[in-house]
């Protein structure tokens, strides 16, 4: 294959290394060049045009984060869907939940480029359909599409060297703060104050409008011009201590955030202690009155010991996964259908009704949903009260920063290797000392492990970056945080020895 040949994304995948993760396509800024860019949504729209969903002068909602290279991508987006017969309609810099709202409301395709909560040094593409998310199986189906990138029209390091700028931005912001003031009511949050991190999160503004809309104070807090990469299911310690001491000096009900695209959320209590995310979903679910529950394996086992619904189903990580099982569970299940990560992000598969007013299905990732949901629930009972409702189980998740995917998978592979005898054997011999006497087993998506006295220990490479993410379950917080460390800290002792 060379550069004047018939590319597929596949092609691009392994000459770049820009990929599909767990949302969308990641990778480095400096890989995921203009032609990179070009080629994925080249891809994108062939798949669609191929299935119906795409022809000739299509309207195709874009929007992005406020890392510094998305204009550049943007850019780059625009002009492959001008090139591909499609009209690009711009939607400026706004959460992922709010440009999918506008573009599932008009059925037509939609992209965000966004690298979520990952490091300023990476970027990423998420693609919507006209009825949502993009699933593996539709990922599969854009690998294989030729694409036609002109080598002239590229310059030596992969920048376009015609594109033209951006059309001017549509405002989509009221629509998606409608969709919460409608179903909600304006006195829904009256009485609160709220502290909102904004930070480098593109739904900072747009936020605050929708939590004012509500009735709530709003003092925000922590903006920045600097990107800042917050992870709502590895938070940095600054955020954390931040949180504590804003909760401290302004006398707050309670704070909120999102990650980078503002769909994952965080809310923290008056004392600024952050929620996790898994705990937020599952306490929104109940206060929308869903019937059936899906979320990723990683997620709090609270959920099912809840008993607060007809029906869960565990998923592997990553929305499209979830989405999935939504979908096939809404043609099974009598009642309300959601699901929630244990990042926070929460997916509505079905429509609720409340009291006369309607709050239409939003199958993707949301922040604002779960935070709404759970303040207004907060007004007759302090957060600290919800959440003792729920069975005192407590989870905790870190990661190894920069470890390659590859000794990631091959530790999973030797715990795992043999018969089951063997694998349960080296499985309790680097982890027993930590956790007791294995008991089950689950690798749905990478390795999970659940211990007889009811600590759990999940290990996962990172579907978005090179990481290795681990989760740890326990009765008590702190239990799951100690777990956490001393299992990480075993980790790097078996990366040393398989070195």
């Amino acid at each position: 294959m060379t550069q004047t040949g018939t590319l597929t994304i596949r092609d691009l995948i392994a000459e770049s290394g820009v990929a599909f993760g767990t949302s969308g396509a990641r990778g480095l800024v400096s890989a995921l060049t203009d032609r990179v860019a070009h080629g994925y949504t080249q891809g994108f729209l062939h798949y669609l045009r191929e299935i119906g969903e795409f022809a000739p002068g299509t309207a195709v909602a874009l929007a992005g984060d406020l890392r510094p290279s998305t204009p550049r991508i943007l850019r780059a987006c625009a002009q492959a869907i001008r090139d591909t017969g499609g009209q690009p309609v711009f939607c400026g810099h706004v959460p992922t939940p709010a440009l999918a709202h506008y573009a599932f409301g008009r059925a037509i395709p939609s992209l965000m480029v966004t690298g979520s909560h990952i490091p300023n040094d990476r970027n990423g593409i998420k693609f919507h359909r006209p009825g949502g998310e993009i699933l593996k199986s539709d990922e599969a189906g854009m690998a294989r599409q030729a694409l036609a990138l002109d080598p002239a029209r590229f310059g030596p390091d992969g920048g376009l060297v015609d594109a033209a700028p951006l059309p001017e931005p549509q405002d989509i912001q009221d629509g998606y703060l409608r969709r919460y003031l409608d179903f909600f009511g304006k006195d829904a949050l009256s009485g609160l104050v709220l502290g909102l991190y904004q930070h480098s999160a593109v739904g900072r503004d747009l936020i605050a409008r929708i939590l004012r809309a509500l009735g709530a104070e709003v003092l925000p807090l922590g903006r920045s011009d600097r990107f800042i990469p917050v992870d709502t299911e590895a938070l940095r310690p600054e955020d954390i201590e931040l949180a504590r001491g804003w909760a401290a000096e302004h006398r707050l009900d309670a704070i909120v955030s999102t990650d980078g695209d503002s769909d994952r959320p965080l809310l923290a209590d008056h004392r600024g202690e952050w929620l996790r995310g898994d705990i937020l979903g599952l306490i929104c679910a109940r206060e929308l009155g869903a019937k059936c529950v899906v979320t990723p394996v990683s997620s709090n086992t609270a959920l099912e010991l809840s008993g607060a619904f007809a029906r869960t189903i565990r998923t592997r990580i990553g929305s499209p996964h979830v989405i999935a099982a939504m979908d096939e569970a809404a043609c099974e299940t009598l009642g309300p259908v959601c699901g929630y990560e244990a990042n926070g992000g929460f997916l509505l598969g079905s429509e609720i009704v409340r009291d006369g007013r309607r709050l239409s299905a939003l199958p993707t990732r949301d922040a604002v949903l779960p935070v709404v949901a759970v303040l207004a629930a907060a007004k007759a009972r302090p957060l600290a009260e919800l959440c003792a409702d729920l069975p005192q189980r407590a989870t905790f998740s870190d990661r190894l920063k920069d470890f390659p995917t590859r000794d990631a998978q091959a530790i999973l592979a030797w715990l795992t290797s043999g018969s089951e005898a063997e694998s349960r054997a080296r499985i309790e011999a680097q982890f027993g000392a930590l956790a007791g006497r294995l008991g089950r087993i689950d690798q749905t998506d990478g390795l999970r492990m659940s211990f007889e006295d009811g600590a759990i220990i999940h290990l996962r490479p990172s579907g978005n970056a090179p990481e290795l993410r681990l989760y740890t379950e326990a009765e008590t917080e702190e239990t799951a945080r100690t777990l956490n460390a001393r299992a990480l800290a075993r980790v790097r002792e078996m990366a040393n020895q398989l070195a």
